[in-house]
């Protein structure tokens, strides 16, 4: 060694890389982890048709968009696109509301932001259940510390007018939360009249669409409804991690009122009204965005208003109609019993008596390569899920998932019991 050290003296080069082994020797015997064999392979994600309740598959187009080299989140390029989702979350939402952006993250935290930012400690919230979402909005609202009053209908079933009236005169609430397309249940819950009501009583409207927007109409302005949030990953076909949501000029008003600062400064409205230019003023770093999320946002959005939000409810509901006068066709029963109850982009049918649903889901995505799910939250073991979303609402694939449980129901294990 100390005659290889005397003869790299005159060649620098090869005395470094003596250094540079020494030194990695000397790591190495440090290191009690050794490097994962698993991460040493090729990524491999097989094709599958995802027909579950979100996410959906993503078009070449938007999975283009979001394989784009980085830019830096407070570049001009991308304060434009941001403005341009700006205007298409507007379009989406049927709103003119200047505080309207996108949540760096899923359509979870954009139900987070709602309620974090529109609630106080103490505040009064009254919460409409009738499947999963709901339940988790309760449970948000209870952390936050306010007082939670829960409106209950069955899973299946949707609040009429005189429900919602009966709790705004019992509780006084300063916001009823409210689910447009309850993706646990597959039921679509009429707004019309809602937002009036509210404001009758003096309380704001809050309505979760993840599961609906740009498959079932939505007037955010129309109707009167003060906040409205969605999620990516469904009609949209954008993977998760960008989530709409849009506040009225009543519920932007609540917000200046607030006593306190919401308690997440990552969701705080007020700095991301200012880094998405919602206020007015320079805009100033909050976090680190997304970026390669935002570019997909924005093809999703585009290719939205390319396709019109009309033709997009029609496609929706005629595909709907297809599949559900399809599962009726084999004998199966439809979870949701009145048909404009019918949630236009996730239909839930009962399971068949003598079935288990893990076996009807498991032999479509081993035989079929195909996604459906089973219950969630309430509907638990209840029923199967089936979702046309987006790109994926046609007529083809309502024949292969009608085709694909023909299979598993002749193919999979029934009890006799």
């Amino acid at each position: 060694m100390l005659a290889a050290a005397q003869a790299a003296s005159s060649t620098p080069l090869l005395w470094a890389q003596l250094l540079g082994t020494a030194r990695r020797a000397m790591a190495t015997r440090l290191l009690c982890v050794a490097p994962p064999e698993e991460l040493l392979r090729p990524l491999a994600v097989p094709e599958r048709l995802l027909l579950g309740p979100g996410p959906s598959n993503v078009p070449h187009r938007i999975r283009a968009a979001g394989a784009r080299q980085l830019l830096g989140h407070m570049h001009p390029e991308v304060l434009q696109v941001m403005d341009e989702i700006k205007a298409g979350i507007q379009y989406a939402f049927q709103t003119h509301n200047k505080l309207t952006l996108a949540i760096s993250g899923s359509g979870h935290g954009a139900m987070e932001a709602a309620l974090v930012n529109l609630l106080e400690q103490g505040d009064t919230v009254l919460v409409a259940i009738n499947g999963i979402w709901g339940q988790r909005a309760a449970d948000i609202a209870r952390r936050l510390g306010a007082n939670v009053y829960e409106l209950l209908k069955p899973p299946g079933k949707y609040f009429a007018p005189q429900d919602i009236e009966q709790g705004l005169v019992q509780h006084k609430p300063l916001v009823l939360f409210i689910t447009h397309g309850e993706s646990s249940t597959g039921v679509l819950q009429p707004l019309e009249g809602l937002g009036e009501l509210c404001h009758r009583y003096g309380c704001l409207l809050l309505v979760d669409a993840v599961a609906s927007l740009g498959g079932a109409p939505i007037f955010m302005d129309q109707q009167e409804i003060d906040v409205l949030y969605s999620g990516s990953q469904k009609v949209l076909n954008t993977p998760p991690g960008s989530a709409p949501i849009s506040f009225s000029e009543r519920a932007r008003e609540k917000l200046l009122r607030r006593k306190t600062k919401p308690p997440s400064f990552y969701l705080d409205m007020g700095c991301l009204a200012n880094y998405w230019g919602c206020d007015g003023e320079p805009r100033r770093y909050h976090h680190t965005a997304p970026i390669n999320s935002f570019f997909s946002l924005r093809e999703g959005l585009a290719l939205l208003a390319e396709v019109g939000l009309e033709s997009s409810w029609e496609r929706h509901r005629a595909n709907c109609t297809q599949l559900c006068q399809g599962l009726l066709d084999m004998g199966l029963e439809l979870f949701v019993e009145e048909e404009k109850a019918r949630l236009p982009t996730i239909t839930t049918v009962r399971v068949p008596e003598g079935y288990n649903w893990k076996d009807i889901t498991a032999f479509l995505m081993d035989k079929h390569g195909m996604e459906i799910a089973g219950g969630l939250g309430p509907t638990v073991g209840k029923v199967l899920r089936i979702g046309l979303m987006g790109c994926n609402s046609t007529s083809g694939n309502v024949e292969r998932v009608l085709g694909a449980l023909q299979d598993a129901l002749k193919r999979c294990h029934r009890s006799r019991l």
